[in-house]
């Protein structure tokens, strides 16, 4: 079984993990991988997080693909931000300096001031794939946020959670991080990280480039 794990597309606000929906560049970012996994291969199914920019990209690739989106699945949410949620990031740099300082140095799987660690989204977010695997399905979807695909990589390659940061610096919107389950060794393999070759020919939708 393929499990192409996908990070939603651009949000509408740059605050820290609020529940908004795709801005224009999101919706196009999404439409491009629709149109990009129709010439791979089929594709059975489209899952999501319960947030709506996530809901919104499924929705989109559903449509594209001829599957059925099926979203509102809050194990695949985004990590808790906690006491950040809400900020811009020049406010999280004068208010959360320090434990941004300490989160960067990755001594400990650290969570966010009232939020989640690492370990804490790889418990809830890991049995939704082990679900996924005794569906019979091949290849699915699964439309999610960036903690939660460093934190799923960290755990199937058996790292520290601490080290997840190392995983990607700039993990860009409906990029494809691609899973392959072996059913003899009842193990994840990651086969890529990050894959965006669909705005590779479109530098204005790349992270870079939003301010």
């Amino acid at each position: 079984m393929q499990i192409y794990l996908v990070r939603h597309g651009r949000q509408s606000s740059p605050l820290c993990n609020v529940n908004v929906d795709l801005a224009p560049e999101g919706v196009e970012q999404a439409k491009r991988l629709a149109k990009r996994l129709t010439r791979l291969e089929t594709i059975d199914a489209v899952y999501a997080s319960a947030l709506l920019r996530a809901e919104q990209t499924a929705e989109i690739l559903a449509d594209g693909l001829g599957v059925s989106a099926d979203t509102g699945h809050a194990e695949l949410n985004e990590i808790d931000f906690g006491e950040l949620t809400g900020h811009s990031d020049a406010e999280i740099a004068e208010l959360y300096g320090d434990f941004m300082k300490q989160r960067a140095a990755m001594t400990e799987d650290i969570p966010f001031p009232g939020g989640e660690c690492g370990k804490e989204v790889w418990e809830r977010a890991y049995p939704f794939l082990q679900k996924l695997v005794k569906s019979g399905a091949e290849r699915v979807v699964v439309v999610t946020h960036g903690g939660v695909i460093r934190s799923l990589v960290a755990g199937i390659l058996k790292m520290e959670q601490k080290h997840k940061l190392k995983i990607v610096k700039s993990l860009e919107n409906t990029s494809i991080t691609e899973l392959k389950y072996n059913q003899a060794s009842d193990e994840f393999t990651v086969e890529r990280i990050n894959d965006y070759a669909h705005l590779e020919e479109t530098p204005h939708l790349l992270r870079k480039y939003f301010h």
